[in-house]
């Protein structure tokens, strides 16, 4: 497991994966060792142009690889509702859904079409309501699903009182609820398959700290923005590339073993860089009275149910 890369994942010939966010970054390195293998793949984001660009990457590493772009905006109900239909109509079960898509941390409050805060609502509530609408298809295929977490959910706490942060927003303190209603998503979600005899394999995985889109389009740290080449710096000594990133979670998408509730990320210090392996969950994650209530909201402010 020490020396577990992209070599080591089986042949996915045959198998249809679908990832978010997969034009940039951890996505686009995502989507591209899945096709290395031979998975077909469905690269979802929201810009066409960059997409197209993704394929072109992709074709020129395999020529033979199976990838095309699909329209999906986290941050709109409505376009998760359109792509998951077409998911539907085509009527081909998914093998592998990886919920990578996020934004990190942006200084004002955003909200997204819905209303919903802009980190809550891309991060956790868009592939919340995507996986409830696509769970026919993923329960057909007995399917993969990995939800991308963060380190930064060791600091987070689920505000079932205020989840979208309209009072007091601290733009970190928002993405740490993100990233611990993830991994907290993905605990929950191996519970109910099991309970319902869904067939799943509920996994999360973290990146680490790798050099992304989420940290070059510069977050918010005090109240202004990182200067790119502090972040450059930063990343160059305690973090690692996209590629060594998307390791945790091609492992939690492929690797045989992988038991549901599993959580996977890197083993170096303090996770933020090295092989991938299994990762440390934080207690306030497995509460499970808490996941139940989130689960519940989730489903009251999305308008779906699993």
């Amino acid at each position: 497991m020490a020396t577990w890369n992209t070599s080591n994942i089986p042949d996915q010939s045959g198998k249809l994966a679908v990832v978010t966010g997969a034009t940039g970054g951890l996505g686009l390195d995502t989507a591209l060792g899945l096709a290395g293998a031979g998975a077909e793949v469905i690269l979802a984001g929201r810009s066409a142009a960059k997409g197209r660009d993704a394929e072109t990457l992709i074709r020129d590493h395999r020529p033979d690889a199976k990838v095309r772009f699909e329209l999906l905006d986290l941050a709109s109900l409505t376009s998760i509702a359109a792509f998951a239909d077409r998911m539907l109509a085509a009527a081909r079960p998914i093998d592998i859904l990886i919920n990578n898509a996020g934004v990190m941390a942006p200084r004002e409050r955003a909200t997204t079409a819905d209303g919903f805060e802009m980190q809550f609502g891309t991060n956790y509530l868009g592939h919340f309501a995507l996986t409830a609408r696509l769970l026919r298809l993923l329960t057909a295929a007995k399917a993969r699903v990995v939800q991308l977490s963060s380190i930064a959910h060791r600091s987070g706490k689920i505000r079932l009182d205020d989840l979208n942060h309209e009072r007091g927003y601290e733009a970190w303190q928002v993405y740490s609820q993100s990233k611990l209603a993830m991994l907290m998503f993905a605990i929950e979600l191996d519970r109910r398959s099991k309970a319902k005899g869904w067939g799943l394999t509920s996994a999360a995985a973290h990146p680490g700290f790798a050099r992304t889109d989420l940290i070059a389009n510069g977050p918010a740290i005090g109240g202004s923005a990182f200067v790119p080449s502090v972040i450059n710096l930063t990343v160059g000594l305690l973090g690692h590339s996209a590629a060594a990133g998307a390791l945790p979670t091609l492992m939690a998408a492929t690797m045989p073993g992988v038991m549901g509730g599993q959580y996977f990320g890197p083993r170096g210090w303090m996770e933020a860089k090295g092989p991938p392996g299994p990762a440390r969950i934080e207690p306030q994650a497995l509460d499970a009275g808490v996941a139940t209530n989130l689960w519940a909201s989730s489903e009251r402010l999305t308008g779906v149910a699993f």
